[in-house]
């Protein structure tokens, strides 16, 4: 037994047998909604996969998220506080004076490196790409360049050499140093060790000849390593050290190219959409509001025997969804396969998990849901013109 009640079931029958009997009217109805949603498809597709793939590659070099402090400062145990708290804060770990964070590395196949950069590393660190942080102060981790000038491997050991003038006396410490891993070479372009910051503290300390070393977390830094939490916090971030009297140096240029890339799509999709959805909705209406026409014996026929008003105003809505249902699959099977040529031709300018056109399944729903409401909206136009349609009509002609 159905649920509904028998003047809504019936109105669902004759609207559906109706569509099926004038299958040329709605095999056009349903093409000509196809041939606006499917290009809306690719054209959001394309938008979509180039601003994607954009904002991936920027995401891919995690430096496009550092914001670089320039020059020397004092920067005290509420001042890094307070910046870790920030919500555009991703990474950040204090750093000592440039001159005091060197040091020159020994191979064990007596291979040596001359002043390689002391870099202050810590857990979630972006330039790690996913290797565990060095810990302690005898194990570091080597970029590309510094490994492949030694000659050692992940697992190998170094001696690192850090050297001092005291009272006029040159004095040197060696410490012997596990290599934890070494960072691929996009990771990071000069010589450097990766290493703790007690390390890097305990190496400034000796070069400023201090007999007590104060605690990490009471003593001031000079400068700091720091990444925003996403492309979009590297301006706010940078904003803020600005106001504070800092320099910095983000790389701003890259990440507002894509913005305005973002923007300008979105605007040419906006008015393209716009146009193309206007003119079909309008379309649409008139063709229901004419298929009213054709059919207003037939509607008066059903009045007088004894269908509800509301019925008349459902058959232009029902066929309107059925409309709207036939071609918005039809337009995302068309869309789909548009997006795999496109992606397919251009495979060999893209990464593994790139795309120039995609097409996520959220937004290809709320496509859908959208041609759904502006059909039915569009069906309002058919179905107040069925209203005043007079029962008795159907009487005229007998």
């Amino acid at each position: 037994m159905s649920l509904l009640p028998p003047p809504a079931l019936s109105t669902w029958r004759l609207a559906v047998a109706d569509f099926i009997h004038d299958w040329r009217v709605s095999a056009c109805l349903v093409l000509a909604l196809a041939a606006v949603l499917a290009p809306l498809l690719v054209l959001f597709g394309l938008k979509s996969g180039i601003v994607t793939t954009l904002r991936d590659r920027l995401l891919a070099d995690p430096r496009n998220l550092e914001v670089m402090i320039v020059g020397t400062y004092q920067l005290g145990p509420k001042w890094f506080a307070e910046l870790r708290a920030h919500g555009d804060t991703g990474f950040i770990i204090p750093r000592t004076r440039s001159l005091a964070a060197t040091l020159d590395l020994v191979g064990e196949n007596g291979r040596s490196l001359a002043g390689a950069e002391m870099v202050p590393s810590a857990s979630n660190d972006p330039l790690l790409r996913g290797q565990a942080p060095p810990r302690g102060q005898d194990r570091i981790l080597l970029s590309h360049s510094a490994a492949r000038q030694l000659g050692v491997s992940a697992g190998g050991t170094v001696t690192a050499l850090i050297s001092r003038t005291l009272g006029g006396e040159r004095q040197a410490r060696r410490l012997p140093l596990t290599v934890a891993a070494i960072l691929p070479e996009a990771a990071f372009g000069r010589d450097a060790a990766f290493v703790s910051l007690d390390l890097l503290v305990a190496a400034e300390d000796y070069r400023d000849g201090r007999d007590t070393p104060l605690a990490v977390g009471e003593r001031p830094f000079s400068s700091a390593r720091l990444f925003a939490r996403s492309l979009d916090g590297v301006a706010g971030l940078a904003d803020r050290l600005r106001a504070e009297g800092l320099e910095v140096r983000t790389r701003a240029d890259d990440i507002e190219m894509v913005k305005a890339v973002d923007r300008t799509l979105g605007f040419i999709f906006a008015i393209v959409a716009g146009l193309a959805v206007g003119g079909y909705v309008l379309s649409l209406a008139s063709s229901l509001w004419a298929n009213v026409d054709r059919k207003r014996r037939e509607l008066a026929l059903m009045r007088l025997l004894g269908f509800p008003p509301v019925a008349a105003l459902a058959f232009p809505a029902i066929q309107a969804g059925l409309i709207a249902m036939a071609g918005a699959v039809l337009s995302v099977m068309l869309a789909y396969g548009v997006a795999h040529l496109v992606n397919l031709s251009l495979a060999s300018n893209l990464n593994r998990e790139e795309f120039v056109c995609l097409l996520r399944p959220m937004d290809v729903a709320v496509a859908v849901a959208a041609t759904f409401i502006l059909a039915l909206i569009a069906s309002t136009l058919g179905g107040y013109r069925a209203l005043r349609i007079d029962p008795a009509e159907s009487l005229r002609d007998v």
